[in-house]
């Protein structure tokens, strides 16, 4: 497994995310919260990004699987 630690114009490519949401939804626990590297720097683990990524896939596609029972 490789392991990345992504900064953050890579994780607002990787979740279409702005850099405000990001922030955001770090402070009220609905994202993965950053790791700090250096004294002014943080990243984000790959591996956290990658699970909420497919977290997001998985709820929007239970969603949309729940609609068609109607």
């Amino acid at each position: 497994m490789n392991i990345q630690l992504l900064r953050i114009k890579s994780v607002i490519n990787l979740t279409g995310l702005s850099r405000s949401t990001i922030y955001a939804m770090q402070a009220n626990s609905t994202f993965p919260k950053s790791i700090s590297i250096g004294a002014r720097a943080i990243a984000w683990s790959s591996i956290d990004i990658d699970e909420w990524i497919n977290s997001r896939i998985a709820l929007n596609s239970k969603s949309t699987h729940m609609g068609e029972d109607l």
